[in-house]
């Protein structure tokens, strides 16, 4: 998969098959629209193209009220490396500005989509909005498809257990610990890439673990309480136990013990795949709570 910064750079895509959005999280919708890119992209001999935004444009548009606080599901790197295991060719990540935000959806479509990649078909999802005010939706798709010479594919909203998945339901299920719930939307595991440490909070040769450091601030992290997940990289795999301490301060740290601990896993890229709560905690729980199982009773928990 390309990745490119503007779209200038990705001007060269042949016969671009096009959508656009944040797609927080890769879900399960987001996976129906990629499919039909994709097919629509061999169709035509052409390349599978998401434009999407950084930072989110609601902390742009509305920083003082539903951008203020706003969490995410995924950051910057785990969104990369959800839609390259989803198949996608190409991501074109703009920089969301308030100047950007005054654009019209059909200067969006004319100028960038059209004049400058050349968008072969655009697909968006049902009820997906864009430019100034949300103005721009499937239904002006369709009116200007014959002036700017593109196709328009609207794709339905897609149910798990006859609930509408969204980014919006798949955080509130994190925000409550709903990990198994949140999974189902998402069609894959919770996820949290990063670099293990040293633990200095905490450490015990018969069950030792490391903290994980969460960098982004706008990561959205489970509440506090004990995981099962599985951690893997690139020369390692290992099912392990998460303790989050805080999902909210100042101590934004996954400790984790790994069942199968590596002398070499700190300082490594490693991902951790998140299954089920084990416990939930308070705020002031400490990761101590680890030690008050042995290394068989924590592998019966887990899984």
């Amino acid at each position: 998969m390309r990745i490119f910064r503007s779209f200038e750079e990705a001007s060269a895509i042949p016969s671009p098959v096009v959508t656009t959005g944040i797609f927080d999280g890769v879900h399960i919708g987001h996976k129906v629209i990629l499919h039909r890119l994709k097919k629509l992209a061999e169709f035509y001999g052409g390349e599978s193209v998401l434009i999407t935004f950084h930072p989110h444009p609601r902390t742009v548009i509305h920083p003082d009220t539903s951008g203020k606080d706003l969490k995410l599901i995924s950051s910057q790197e785990e969104k990369i490396e959800l839609l390259r295991k989803a198949g996608l060719d190409n991501v074109i990540i703009i920089d969301f500005t308030k100047e950007f935000s005054q654009i019209t959806g059909e200067e969006f479509v004319s100028r960038y989509l059209c004049d400058i990649l050349h968008a072969r078909v655009i697909v968006v999802g049902r009820n997906h909005h864009f430019g100034n005010n949300k103005e721009g939706d499937y239904r002006h798709l369709w009116q200007w498809r014959e002036k700017y010479r593109f196709e328009a594919e609207e794709i339905p909203m897609q149910e798990v257990q006859h609930e509408t998945v969204s980014s919006t339901r798949i955080r509130q299920a994190l925000t409550q610990g709903y990990i198994q719930r949140a999974n189902a939307y998402l069609d894959h595991y919770y996820i949290v890439i990063g670099v293990p440490e040293e633990s200095e909070r905490i450490w015990s040769p018969e069950m030792p673990f490391l903290k994980l450091p969460v960098c982004e601030n706008t990561k959205l992290l489970p509440p506090p309480g004990l995981y099962a997940v599985t951690c893997a990289g690139d020369a390692f795999y290992s099912k392990g136990m998460a303790f989050l301490a805080d999902n909210t301060g100042d101590d934004r740290n996954i400790y984790i013990h790994f069942c199968s601990y590596d002398k070499d896993i700190p300082g490594k890229r490693t991902t951790l795949f998140f299954h089920k709560r084990l416990e939930s905690f308070s705020q002031e729980a400490s990761p101590e709570v680890f030690l008050r199982w042995g290394i068989s009773e924590l592998n019966d928990l887990i899984f």
